[in-house]
């Protein structure tokens, strides 16, 4: 049983080493190359709760991150419906998203 923890753990390691220097998350290094984020375009997607939350789908991945005011208080715009997203972002990216 020893050994097949050990062995578990061993290819673990390999598969998160296989993924390479990932620290730096302003860089999508997915799919059709690597390009900055601030070249991918981005929309809106409101939570249930009715606040603002930036988001961008390159067709393989999606990222998300909070919409904030410069005093970091979340941004709650009433842009459009809770749980709706608007805006181009699925544009940029090279891989088409049929969904």
């Amino acid at each position: 049983m020893t050994f097949i923890k050990s062995g578990a753990t061993i290819a673990a390691l390999a598969l998160l080493a296989s993924f390479g220097n990932i620290a730096d998350k302003t860089v999508d290094r997915q799919f059709g190359g690597s390009k900055p984020l601030t070249q991918l375009k981005a929309g809106i997607w409101v939570d249930p709760d009715g606040c603002d939350h930036w988001i961008i789908d390159d067709g393989a991945e999606g990222y998300l991150s909070d919409r904030l005011d410069k005093y970091g208080k979340p941004v709650c715009s009433g842009i459009a419906p809770p749980t709706m997203a608007i805006g181009d972002f699925k544009k940029g990216g090279d891989i088409p998203d049929f969904l």
